[in-house]
């Protein structure tokens, strides 16, 4: 199986690459990305289990002539390239569009006249909008961010495959954890560097705000599993918990007893995004956090170099 990762240097490419190499059905990944993040990381230290099956293309999402070219023998395409501004979600709009709508536009246009059999779209719980109550799969997207509204226009191209191609839209919560392409703007993420470092935290609003959440190395997984599993294309969401913004600090002031934390409009209550974690796709694929959250951020700590 050959597979083409957009996207494939970010955050959660740079897991799903260490997952792909170790799956024996994957004979080849394509890692395109145009690095516009300058993370480098996904090519540096220790040197990757098989890695000769992995080979780096540096091109856009929206060069449509590139990617028809580089499309030819590929079995599947994970699609993770997007433009993401966490927590500024409601700023730059034209790049938000540009990107996350037009360049899936882009892709899902050379995957139709390629031959392509599965294509996975990394979509976000953003398109929900919010919600005080648990939403899933029937609940109608109401997105209210521009990044929200990219990703939810961008599954509208996906959906355009039909019965082409099998085509996975996965709504994926806020993912968190360690990889060595680190993103620190995602709020779990960030509260770590800020504890560490500074021993002090900020949080916006009264920070009773509830959000879905899933570490980036059970979201690697999830995606290397449903490339070798029999599972129906459709929409999914893809959440393993939900906290509040509160819920995240007591946990971490178990790791940092001294932890500071000051609230910056503390009279603002934040809108709230809860999504069930009994998504449609634990029928077909069986994924589970063997870790609770204290643990994880524990782990999360000793990655820190000091």
């Amino acid at each position: 199986m050959k597979v083409l990762i957009t996207g494939g240097a970010g955050y959660v490419g740079t897991e799903l690459t260490k997952a792909l190499v170790l799956n024996e059905e994957v004979e080849e990944i394509l890692v395109y990305d145009n690095l516009s993040r300058n993370n480098f990381n996904l090519f540096l230290g220790r040197r990757l289990t098989n890695h000769e099956k992995v080979n780096f293309i540096s091109g856009d999402i929206l060069d449509s002539r590139k990617l028809i070219t580089i499309l030819k023998g590929v079995d599947t395409v994970f699609h993770l390239a997007a433009r993401v501004t966490t927590p500024f979600a409601n700023t730059d709009a034209h790049f938000h569009e540009q990107v996350n709508h037009w360049g899936t536009a882009e892709l899902v246009n050379a995957v139709e006249e390629t031959g392509v059999k599965k294509f996975i779209y990394a979509s976000s719980t953003s398109a929900y909008g919010s919600s005080t109550e648990f939403l899933n799969e029937k609940s109608i997207p109401h997105a209210k961010t521009f990044y929200g509204i990219s990703k939810l226009r961008g599954e509208d191209h996906v959906r355009r495959l039909g019965k082409k191609v099998d085509s996975y839209i996965l709504r994926c919560g806020n993912v968190y954890g360690y990889s060595k392409s680190m993103r620190f703007d995602a709020v779990i993420n960030k509260f770590m560097f800020e504890a560490n470092f500074n021993n002090r935290i900020s949080i916006h609003g009264d920070g009773k705000q509830s959000r879905s959440f899933i570490s980036v190395s059970l979201l690697a997984e999830l995606f290397s599993k449903i490339i070798t599993h029999k599972v129906p294309g459709g929409t999914y969401n893809v959440v393993d918990r939900n906290y509040s913004i509160l819920d995240i600090v007591d946990v971490m002031k178990n790791l940092y007893p001294l932890l500071e934390f000051i609230f910056i409009n503390q009279h603002l209550s934040l809108r709230d995004l809860k999504v069930s974690p009994e998504s449609n796709l634990r029928q077909y694929i069986n994924y589970e956090n063997g870790n609770d959250l204290l643990q994880e951020l524990h782990a999360f700590k000793q990655r820190f170099s000091f």
